[in-house]
């Protein structure tokens, strides 16, 4: 997926700017590779392959009246904090749909949702059941680096589109050969990591970074990105501290890092580890440039941090915010969670309404050729696509060569206190480094 636009940064801003074990189930997913309907048995892994057999029968998933669609995600459990609302919002804006527009091809969309908890096997078990025993359509909008990485290669196996995942590692976007069936929605952390490294050696330079990071997609693509953004010659990284989901204290890891007199400390954590990284920084007296990933740039982290604490971390978006409720399509996503019983607006409710309706769109484009090779070939047809969603600039556009999800970059966007109240606010100023194309990076 191309983005239209550069990464933008702030020029010479002052110091206070500021979802894999897939190896492992390999085999597993080979052996239960079989059975079932008469398109997922095929034992072809590419959309070219399935064309006239798809166009000859009906697809699994979809009779005269419904497209039933599925997904996993973390609905409970202690992963599901905040992540489950984007599967909440993806089912409210198909009711809208449904009631508010007659549903998709004179059909109404059936979606149904399968808990994973956060666990790798348990995703995979929900899939296989989602698409073996429901005989979904399609998959859509699959939540978490982890558990996804348990599945995509039996969906791809079975020919099943693997449309708009929800997570960020640089593996769902970058092998469309292997992986054809799949195309992912949100940025790669990999980016992410990139252009903070350009902008910390375009603001920041001579100063020494400090890396933390979570021992799994999320931490190691975001930690190679910046690595290929920062400038050797301008900023050296003097500490990378890693920390792993199943740990309770990472206080030690903090320690070290501000030991090393770190200006600048780049967080590629997510959620409490992030909340607990701050506090710590802050108790010892320690106060860099913070920057982190773009999952925890929600107003959520408010409600965890003081935001003092916040005023001044850096983090991407290339979503309309949710606190812009006087723009016309931040409006109308308060109007659909508020009328068909959604949750709260939030920045994860903005990314599954656009998923929900990037789904729509590829729906409407497949009509004359309903089928799962239909589905996939509609997909490739987005072109320079826009949402109302999306920050002004920002356009997407699928190819045989590209499934990845805003490789270009993100805008960067800072926590800022206003009243005594933390809020997200875009920077300004583009810049561009083409280096986040070069091989180096990519």
């Amino acid at each position: 997926m191309k983005v239209t636009y550069p990464v933008r940064m702030l020029r010479n801003s002052t110091a206070a700017l500021s979802g894999l074990v897939l190896a492992c189930l390999a085999a597993l997913v080979v052996a239960v590779a079989c059975g079932g309907d008469q398109e997922a048995s095929r034992p072809t892994g590419t959309p070219a392959a399935t064309s006239a057999a798809t166009a000859a029968a009906r697809a699994p998933g979809v009779t005269d009246t419904e497209i039933v669609l599925g997904t996993h995600a973390m609905l409970s459990g202690p992963k599901a904090l905040l992540v489950d609302l984007v599967p909440k919002a993806e089912e409210t804006y198909f009711k809208y749909v449904n009631e508010a527009r007659g549903g998709v091809c004179g059909r109404k969309i059936v979606f149904k949702l399968g808990d994973s908890q956060g666990d790798p096997a348990r995703a995979l078990e929900v899939v296989r059941r989602l698409v073996e025993q429901d005989q979904v359509f399609a998959i859509v909008g699959g939540v978490g680096d982890m558990p996804h990485a348990a599945v995509w290669g039996y969906l791809n196996e079975r020919g099943v589109p693997d449309l708009f995942i929800i997570a960020g590692g640089y593996r769902f976007g970058s092998d469309p050969q292997g992986h054809p069936w799949s195309v992912q929605l949100l940025p790669d952390f990999r980016s992410e990591g990139t252009s903070y490294g350009q902008y910390i050696s375009e603001n920041l330079a001579g100063k020494k970074v400090a890396v933390l990071y979570e021992n799994d997609d999320l931490g190691q693509d975001g930690l190679a990105g910046l690595k290929a953004g920062l400038d050797p010659t301008k900023n050296q990284i003097v500490a990378e501290e890693s920390y792993e989901i199943t740990d309770v204290d990472i206080r030690p890891q903090i320690i070290r890092m501000a030991n090393t007199g770190a200006e600048v400390a780049v967080l590629h954590s997510a959620g409490g580890f992030t909340a607990q990284a701050i506090k710590a920084a802050d108790r010892l007296g320690w106060h860099p440039q913070l920057f982190t990933t773009y999952v925890n740039a929600d107003d959520s982290i408010f409600a965890f941090l003081p935001p003092k604490l916040v005023n001044g971390l850096i983090s991407t978006q290339g979503m309309k915010l949710a606190s812009w409720t006087d723009d016309p399509a931040i409006a109308q996503h308060y109007e659909i969670m508020r009328t068909y019983g959604g949750p709260t607006p939030s920045l994860f409710t903005i990314f599954g309404q656009a998923a929900a309706e990037l789904t729509v769109e590829v729906l409407n484009r497949a009509c004359a050729n309903l089928t799962r090779k239909g589905v996939m070939d509609a997909v490739l047809s987005l072109k320079d696509y826009r949402s109302d969603l999306f920050v002004e600039g920002l356009s997407i556009t699928y190819g045989d060569t590209d499934r990845a999800a805003f490789e270009r970059g993100m805008r960067l966007v800072v926590a800022t206190v206003e009243n005594g109240k933390g809020k997200w606010e875009y920077l300004d100023s583009p810049t561009h480094d083409s280096r986040i194309n070069s091989p180096e990076f990519r």
